[in-house]
């Protein structure tokens, strides 16, 4: 899905690139005049964990070690956009986004590692909630680069510190997060709207592990998460 998704974004930014090098006509001119825009954007995440283990990971059995493994989700925002001067825009762009993050835990008995290693699956909904600062570079033409940064609080409507499970040794999570994120972006001005591919990353900066009294609990002593973004914004 990712690589399909990849491929389209940049067939798209090089027909877009070229039709803005090609025209001499500036499309939408007093766009950027207006005090507010709504778009909505459409994408998707890569999401893992920094893992902290605990110190006496080596203690537990025959736990050698614990990796996390990447997985691919998607976002649906809406996008609200207040100018601030002529470089900077506030931005606040909620949006619904489903998230797995894997954790593989590796064990040996009597020296020979056990196949195939315990998979615990992480999903989360969850409801963001990210305020963004962006500066823009000067048009030319038909075209803007920009960065952004902010905060972002999110809440995990099916955190799996409350879940009921067959499995009884899942890993929980806290229901709520926060963090920051930074991105880069692109503006292209068609003649109808604003269209803009957007890279960003988020860095939680809360300890997301509920303790508990399972090796797959005991063996961390911490899980932050890190999200990578690629969006489409339409606006």
């Amino acid at each position: 899905m990712h690589k399909s998704f990849y491929t389209i974004l940049i067939l798209i930014f090089v027909a877009t690139a070229a039709n803005a090098q090609r025209t001499k006509v500036e499309n939408q001119p007093k766009y950027d005049k207006a005090r507010i825009h709504f778009g909505f954007s459409l994408g998707i995440n890569k999401a893992d964990f920094r893992v902290r283990k605990s110190p006496d990971l080596f203690q537990f059995d025959s736990l050698y070690n614990v990796d996390n493994l990447k997985q691919t989700g998607f976002n649906l925002g809406i996008v609200m956009n207040l100018r601030m001067g002529e470089h900077f825009d506030l931005r606040f762009i909620p949006d619904l986004a489903f998230v797995e993050r894997d954790l593989e835990y590796t064990f040996y008995l009597n020296g020979k590692q056990q196949k195939p290693s315990t998979l615990k699956k992480i999903e989360s909904t969850f409801l963001d909630f990210p305020l963004y600062v962006k500066f823009k570079s000067e048009r030319v033409g038909n075209f803007r680069a920009y960065v952004l940064a902010g905060g972002q609080y999110s809440i995990d409507m099916v955190s799996q510190a409350k879940v009921e499970n067959e499995d009884k040794q899942f890993v929980k999570l806290k229901k709520k997060d926060y963090g920051y994120t930074i991105g880069v972006g692109l503006d292209f001005y068609l003649e109808m709207f604003k269209f803009s591919p957007e890279f960003k990353m988020y860095n939680g900066l809360d300890n997301l592990l509920v303790p508990d009294n399972t090796i797959f609990a005991r063996s961390l002593s911490g899980l932050n998460s890190k999200i990578f973004m690629v969006s489409l914004l339409f606006e």
